[in-house]
This record gives C-alpha cells, structure tokens and sequence, in this order.
C-alpha cells in the first residue's frame, strides 16, 4: 500500500476529505519523528510503540572482497508490535 492509497483508506473511513486527511498524515509522522529524534519513545496502546537504541560501532566485512571496514555507533529505531495489533494479524 502506498502513502497516497492509506490516505485514500483513512479519509473514507473518517468522513475526512483526502486533502484534510493527507495534513493529518503528515503532521503524525513528523511529530513521531520529531520524538524519536529527542531519543524519547510513544507508545500506542495495543498498536506498538517506537523507541531509538543506540548501536555499538563494530568491525564487519565485506562479503564479496573479505576486506574489514569500521561500521561507526548509530541510533536506530526500533519498533515493538503491540499485542492487540499481533493477534489481529495472526489470525
């Protein structure tokens, strides 16, 4: 599913034009993202939550030439499937 087509889905599901629906996207997802980049976490009650972790620098190789490169630390996301959302999709 695209962007454009879960805008389509939410907007006739809500009563919502698609133009009023694709502001409410938009401003969700940057508001996560703005959450995730203060390294806080938001949680959505039987949806899942999303959190950062931090990951430890490492040596790793290069498959195909065997050579090691440094792989540097990094913040990932990371989400947790919440437990309604699991056993609906289980089913």
């Amino acid at each position: 599913m695209t962007k454009a087509e879960f805008i389509m889905q939410v907007a006739s599901k809500s009563g919502l034009s698609q133009k009023d629906t694709n502001q409410v996207v938009k401003a969700a997802l940057e508001t996560i993202t703005e959450v995730l980049q203060g390294k806080d976490s938001i949680s959505f009650v039987g949806f899942g939550s999303f959190s950062t972790v931090q990951r430890a620098p490492r040596i790793s190789k290069i498959p195909s030439t065997g050579e090691s490169i440094e792989v540097p630390e990094k913040t990932a996301v990371k989400f947790k499937v919440g437990k309604e959302l699991k056993e609906k999709v289980a089913n």
